[in-house]
C-alpha cells in the first residue's frame, strides 16, 4: 500500500487562519502530504496583529509529538514559531534522543511513500544538494515576528534556535532573522542547511538563497505587489518539508515549494483589513464542479 508523505508540524496556532498550523496544515494537504501538529502555542491573531500569546507547556508539546510518532509515523519534520525558549530546548532533547531514533527507524518500515506529481514549470535541477546520511527531514523555520510586526519570540528564545539548527536539515530564515541568528556562517556552522529568504530586500526581484557545504543556488522572481502576504514563510516551510518527506532533493523541494507560495499569493482571497491570508487552495474548489 502507498501511503502519503507523513509530515509532522511543531508550531503556533493562528486563529486567522492565514499563518503558523493553520497554513502548515493546508499546505501539507495540498501538496499531497498527511499533516500531523504538535501545538506549541496559542495565539489571538489576525491580519493586523497578535493580540494574545499563550504557550503550551513544554511537557505538551513533546507529549504531542512522541504520540503521533509512535503510532501514525513521520517522513519529515517542519518547526515553526516554538513559543518559548523552554519549548525549544524541549523539543531539540527529543529530536536528538535515542529514544526518538528508535521510533523513527521503526517508522519508515511501515510502507513506500506516495512520490509528488511532475510540475511542468519546476524543471528538475542540476544540483540535488542529497544528504550524505539518512537522517529525517527537518525545515526549521525561526519565526520571530509576524507578517503584521508583532514579535512572537523573546531574547531567550532565539538564543536557543541554535540548538533546533543542530538538529535540522535546513533553516530558512528571513533577511531580519538572519541577521539575529548571527549570519549566513553561524547557521552553517551548525550543520544545517541555509535558505535565506529575500522577501525583506527592495528591488523588482526576489532572490531566495540556498546555501550548503558544497556549494549554492538562487531562485529568483519577479516581486508580486501585494498585501497579501500573511503566512508566506510558514507555507514555504511546510511546503518544503513536504517535499523532502516525499523524497525530492532539496533544491527541487526549495523550487517548488516556492512555487507553491506564489500560486497562492496569487489566488489571495483578499480578506481583513491587513496583512491578508493567502489562498492555499489555488482558487479551486472540486465539489462545485460536480465532482464526487
Amino acid at each position: 500500500m502507498t501511503i502519503p508523505a507523513r509530515v509532522l508540524i511543531i508550531a503556533g496556532s493562528d486563529s486567522g487562519g492565514g499563518a503558523g498550523i493553520q497554513a502548515d496544515i493546508k499546505t501539507v494537504t495540498m501538496l499531497g502530504g498527511y499533516a500531523m501538529t504538535a501545538i506549541t502555542a496559542l495565539t489571538a491573531q489576525n491580519t493586523i496583529g497578535v493580540q494574545r500569546v499563550m504557550p503550551v507547556p513544554a511537557d505538551m508539546v513533546v507529549a504531542q509529538i512522541d504520540s503521533v510518532v509512535r503510532d501514525i509515523g513521520v517522513d519529515a519534520i517542519k518547526i515553526g514559531m516554538i513559543g518559548s525558549a523552554e519549548v525549544a530546548n524541549a523539543v531539540a532533547d527529543y529530536l536528538s534522543s535515542p529514544s526518538f531514533a528508535h521510533l523513527l527507524s521503526s517508522s519508515r518500515k511501515r510502507g513506500p511513500i506516495s512520490q509528488p506529481e511532475s510540475h511542468e514549470q519546476a524543471p528538475e535541477m542540476g544540483a540535488r544538494f542529497d544528504k550524505s546520511d539518512d537522517r529525517l527531514p527537518i525545515v526549521f523555520d525561526p519565526v520571530m515576528v509576524a507578517t503584521s510586526g508583532s514579535v512572537l519570540a523573546d531574547a531567550a528564545t532565539i538564543a536557543a534556535f541554535g540548538r533546533l539548527m543542530r538538529v535540522a536539515t535546513l533553516t530558512t530564515p528571513n533577511l531580519p532573522e538572519l541577521e539575529a541568528l548571527g549570519g549566513e556562517a553561524a547557521v552553517l556552522d551548525s550543520g544545517s542547511a541555509l535558505l535565506a529568504k529575500g522577501g525583506h530586500a527592495t528591488g523588482a526581484m526576489v532572490e531566495d538563497t540556498l546555501i550548503t557545504p558544497d556549494g549554492g543556488v538562487i531562485f529568483a522572481n519577479p516581486r508580486i505587489d501585494t498585501r497579501h502576504t500573511h503566512g508566506t514563510g510558514c507555507t514555504l516551510s511546510s511546503a518544503i518539508a513536504t517535499g523532502l518527506g516525499q523524497g525530492l532533493p532539496l533544491d527541487r523541494a526549495v523550487e517548488r515549494g516556492i512555487a507553491f507560495v506564489r500560486a497562492a499569493i496569487v489566488h489571495a482571497p483578499g480578506l481583513g483589513q491587513g496583512s491578508g491570508p493567502m489562498g492555499h487552495a489555488l482558487g479551486r474548489a472540486p465539489f462545485d464542479e460536480g465532482e464526487r
